[in-house]
């Protein structure tokens, strides 16, 4: 197959704001021409309690796992999920304030998404023993 673009953000946890102190939480993947938008996350609890001591990682992950069922259009997950992958891929990557942001969109070529959703989560959240999820 030949090579396809595609376009990528990492997901972020920003427990204060005001600080700009973040960690990579997953990866958002979308590449139009393979019908693929999926993402990938785990929250490292210990990672966040050094960040953010008292932050509620139960709700986090519970927002986070709404992210990837909006990724992947599943019919439960509210009306944003309905929407065109295009639609959800900009919905999720659109700025925010709030705790759970993404970075910048990215771009490339690729000839597997899957692969590149793995590679790209491996290599910019790089969880290690920590639980992780994505939607297949």
């Amino acid at each position: 197959m030949a090579p396809e673009p595609f376009q990528y953000a990492v997901i972020r946890v920003v427990p204060r704001i005001e600080r700009e102190e973040f960690l990579n939480v997953g990866v958002i993947v979308f590449c139009r021409t393979r019908g693929f938008l999926r993402a990938r996350v785990a929250l490292d609890p210990r990672r966040l309690a050094a960040l953010a001591p008292g932050t509620d990682s139960v709700e986090l992950e519970r927002q986070l796992q709404a992210r990837v069922r909006v990724a992947h259009g599943e019919a439960d997950a509210g009306a944003v999920a309905a929407l065109p992958q295009s639609e959800r891929f900009h919905w999720l990557v659109a700025p925010s304030s709030t705790v759970i942001q993404t970075s910048a969109v990215h771009s490339g070529l690729c000839e597997a998404p899957e692969q590149v959703l793995e590679h790209l989560f491996s290599t910019l959240v790089g969880v290690g023993t920590a639980r992780s999820s994505s939607s297949s």
